[in-house]
């Protein structure tokens, strides 16, 4: 069948005046664009750990300072500054000379105690016969057998001797009691070191694993014993109070510990509690001394209310407060917040099940406006204002940026004839 322009036309006309009708019968689009928009959550009850952030020191867990236990002349440095060093890895040799001097001159009394030892042993196991013959007199005997007993004490006394100066003689060579992180070294060749002062030489550090020690306060623990009194908390196991380190910059450390102890004495300076976790350290990225901050898991709460962080309002007098949805107008809830866990915080108070919380769009709203909500998408946001872009022919969206379709060439024809 063919249309004549002008029925094309008149068929135009009757579709504008036919959708005017209905816009004015009560028909209405979806979305008003003239309306604010934003995008919200319905907040239901949640199982959520109970994370307390607190500021800590990391620390070594094994920290050995390298001391002169001889007095001597440092002939050699044999590590490299910064290195890893491993258990009686040799660090620093000391002249050696004065105290090899010392262990020859004592196996060399040792040697002659033992000759002497050996002169009045065989006297004495000849006389013992003769005693009992009368050949020689019972004095004598005692004599011999005393001098005998002497002699093998003076053996023992030059041994120790020998033994002391062989102890000496190996405090020449300075090793690593532990397996570690070495510094610089603190003296260098051709230094005097003393034994008397104990001349300190370097420090080597274990850094696998390492300690964080930090502090909380009596306050918290003691709400936090409340709340597991009461039973909306429910307390984590010791073996499984997992510990995990933010770094200065903000970032969250990748590998989490565990909490080794909780201190039984509060410090009456502050009021605080020393507590210890253990955290894995294998690439070195923590190290003796840094600030860190410790998230640690006390608790879980297994009908936790938890908003974005992006929701709370917070104003110039410390107030927080959530803008709520209802009956499609806004409605702002003062509210206390507890931890705060990733990127959500606690609420405490305030809140219920079933409120429906804005996440986006605070720039043009108010207290008692009306809105269109639309479900917060976490990874994209809310859907531009206005709604779904236009349709394209065949139905599908417009893409953003995309030019407006040609008109078919009826409807051309009908334009310019109109």
């Amino acid at each position: 069948m063919r249309f004549s322009p002008k029925r094309v036309s008149g068929l135009a006309f009757s579709g504008g005046v036919l959708a005017l009708l209905l816009a004015g019968c009560g028909e209405k689009p979806q979305m008003n664009p003239g309306m604010p928009q934003v995008s919200v959550i319905t907040v239901q009850p949640q199982r959520t750990p109970i994370v307390a952030e607190l500021p800590g020191r990391v620390d070594a867990v094994r920290d050995a300072q390298i001391r002169s236990r001889v007095t001597g002349i440092v002939q050699k440095i044999t590590f490299e500054q910064g290195g890893d060093v491993k258990e009686n890895q040799l660090l620093f040799k000391i002249d050696p000379a004065p105290y090899k001097a010392a262990y020859d001159q004592a196996t060399a009394q040792l040697k002659q105690a033992q000759a002497t030892l050996f002169s009045a042993k065989v006297l004495a196991d000849r006389y013992a016969p003769l005693v009992k013959a009368n050949a020689v007199s019972k004095q004598e005997y005692d004599n011999a057998v005393a001098s005998y007993r002497q002699a093998e004490a003076n053996v023992a006394a030059a041994k120790a001797a020998q033994d002391n100066a062989s102890i000496n003689l190996g405090y020449t060579d300075v090793v690593s009691p532990i397996t570690g992180r070495i510094g610089k070294p603190l003296v260098t060749e051709g230094a005097l070191v003393e034994a008397t002062s104990a001349t300190q030489m370097a420090t080597v550090q274990q850094l696998d694993p390492v300690y964080v020690d930090f502090t909380q306060s009596t306050a918290d623990l003691a709400s936090l014993r409340r709340a597991f009194a009461s039973g909306k908390l429910q307390q984590v196991g010791k073996d499984a109070a997992r510990a995990t380190v933010v770094l200065e910059d903000g970032s969250e450390y990748d590998k989490p510990g565990k909490l080794l102890f909780t201190g039984i004495t509060v410090d009456p300076s502050t009021g605080q509690v020393n507590l210890r976790a253990e955290i894995p350290n294998p690439d070195g990225i923590l190290l003796p001394g840094m600030y860190v901050r410790v998230r640690l898991e006390q608790g879980v709460d297994d009908q936790a209310l938890v908003v974005p962080q992006q929701a709370l309002q917070r104003t110039a007098d410390g107030s927080q407060s959530l803008m709520l949805v209802k009956d499609n107008k806004i409605e702002q809830l003062p509210v206390t917040t507890g931890g705060a866990v990733k990127n959500n915080w606690i609420i405490t108070s305030g809140l219920k099940a079933g409120d429906v919380v804005v996440v986006e769009g605070f720039q043009k709203i108010r207290p008692g406006a009306p809105v269109q909500a639309t479900p917060w998408n976490k990874n994209g946001g809310a859907p531009a204002a206005g709604g779904q872009p236009p349709a394209q022919p065949g139905g599908k969206p417009a893409e953003p940026g995309a030019k407006p379709a040609e008109p078919a060439p009826q409807d051309k024809a009908a334009g310019q004839k109109s």
